[in-house]
């Protein structure tokens, strides 16, 4: 029987496409494209569009970017839960999640194109 990993160790659930793109990749993709910008005003850019985009949804509110999708706020209802380890049920709190749709224009350039979505 094949033991499965649970933790820290244990590999992502993503794992099918390794090719993720870390914050400050992305500050250095801008820097190579924008040589006229400094890269520190760069990265004062992008932490200023990330820290409104978290304000917005901290305060509840919804942040659309027109053609890449929306952020939003959902609210998860308490209830109640089970312990996996020792089956004991569990009191989960109402708590909130950022959600996010992609947009149309994204959805067709991930597909190749094509929106998967358009009926």
């Amino acid at each position: 029987m094949k033991c499965l990993r649970r933790g820290p160790s244990a590999p992502a659930a993503n794992t099918f496409n390794n090719n993720n793109m870390l914050k400050s990749e992305l500050i250095a993709k801008l820097a190579s494209e924008y040589s006229h910008l400094r890269q520190e005003d760069l990265e004062r850019v992008v932490n200023v569009i990330l820290d409104e985009i978290a304000d917005a949804l901290a305060r509840g509110d919804r942040v659309e970017l027109r053609g890449f999708g929306a952020f939003s706020v959902r609210k998860r209802d308490a209830r109640k839960g089970r312990n996996p380890r020792t089956g004991a049920p569990v009191k989960v709190p109402a708590k909130a999640v950022p959600f996010f749709k992609a947009g149309k224009e994204l959805r067709a350039r991930v597909n190749g194109g094509e929106d998967p979505e358009a009926r």
